[in-house]
């Protein structure tokens, strides 16, 4: 997974009292070093693994009605005038920084960090990876066994950043997918500031691109003549090719994937999807944690929860709708285990 690093380089936006934020220009790229290369594949790799990440594009989110609303463009052009070559790295690198800087000095939670922006190449694609990083302290042990304290950057807890796909942008601006980014928890944005900077707007939504996903399965699955035992293998193709491509950092390619689910017995689901009103974008990420929901059952709540595979479902559990229960025919014997010496507790 190796990537070919064309330039980086890293501005530093700082506090200087009252809440007054500047941004402290690196005046060169980083040194081209071992490094420099290692730290921008690890950045990678993390970025990559991160589940559930949000799509968008330049401009304003889609349905927006404020006619005074207008697409902050700035970063957009300042990134066009650099791939175009009328703008050196550096220069777009400071626009970049002072467009952060004034956006940042909106809010009052602001402390600012390190912008780190790199243009690489992975895949024979061209990326623009840019993030905020933070400082974390650390210890480290001297040579004459004195401890002193460091800061170092939080790679690992990689929050603030986003991947602008510019061999997408290029071929195609009207594309509503070449940038992505990292989304919090419950799929809500991190920070909006940080798409606000660059003027992205979510174009994609991952997880409702992976329900509806799952919906044409299932609608497709009872069109067939498959048997329970068949649909399930259905199921459980698309589950493990959406596994690899997601652990191989790749996205969900619609034929692809009909051509896996034929392996299965289910005929022309790309057509079965194209024909459905299932809103399906040809290519998307999976997101694993949607997904499994193909193979297992799970929830909780009111104190209890359940887990089971689905192959289970009206054979070893069985569900009444009617009457709000399940019924566990076989219960695990270490669950048996704990009921039976509580019952005889109770005796």
């Amino acid at each position: 997974m190796s990537i070919q690093v064309e330039t980086a380089i890293i501005h530093a936006i700082v506090s200087q009292g009252e809440g007054q934020l500047v941004c402290r220009m690196r005046p060169q790229p980083l040194n081209d070093s071992q490094a420099l290369t290692t730290t921008l594949e690890e950045l990678h790799r993390i970025y990559t693994a991160k589940p559930g990440k949000g799509y968008g594009y330049f401009g304003i989110p889609e349905g927006e009605s404020d006619p005074e609303v207008e697409a902050n463009t700035a970063f957009k052009e300042a990134l066009r005038e650099y791939r175009q070559g009328n703008l050196g790295f550096v220069d777009f690198s400071r626009q970049a920084g002072e467009l952060l800087q004034s956006e940042l000095s909106k809010y009052d939670f602001a402390t600012g960090g390190f912008l780190l922006l790199s243009s690489y190449n992975h895949t024979a694609n061209d990326y623009l990876f840019v993030a905020l990083l933070s400082a974390k302290p650390s210890l480290t042990v001297s040579d004459d066994m004195e401890l002193h304290q460091n800061d170092h950057l939080d790679l690992s807890n990689l929050q603030l950043a986003a991947r602008i796909n510019l061999t997408e942008w290029d071929a195609d601006a009207d594309s509503r997918k070449y940038i992505s980014f990292v989304k919090g928890r419950a799929g809500r944005k991190v920070a909006d500031f940080f798409l606000d900077f660059m003027g992205c707007a979510e174009g994609i939504n991952v997880k409702a691109q992976n329900k509806s996903l799952m919906v044409a399965v299932e609608d497709c699955v009872a069109e067939s003549e498959l048997d329970k035992q068949e649909r399930q293998q259905v199921r459980d193709n698309l589950f493990s090719y959406a596994s690899e491509q997601v652990d191989k950092g790749e996205s969900l390619k619609l034929p692809e994937l009909s051509e896996q689910l034929a392996e299965a017995g289910l005929d022309d689901f790309y057509a079965f999807t194209n024909n459905g009103d299932y809103a399906l974008e040809d290519e998307f990420d999976g997101d694993k944690s949607t997904l499994r929901q193909l193979k297992k059952f799970s929830g909780s709540g009111a104190g209890v929860s359940v887990s089971f595979d689905a192959i289970h479902l009206g054979e070893r559990v069985i569900y009444n709708p009617h009457q709000d229960t399940l019924m566990i025919k076989g219960i695990p014997p270490n669950l048996k285990d704990q009921l039976e010496r509580r019952l005889k507790g109770s005796d």
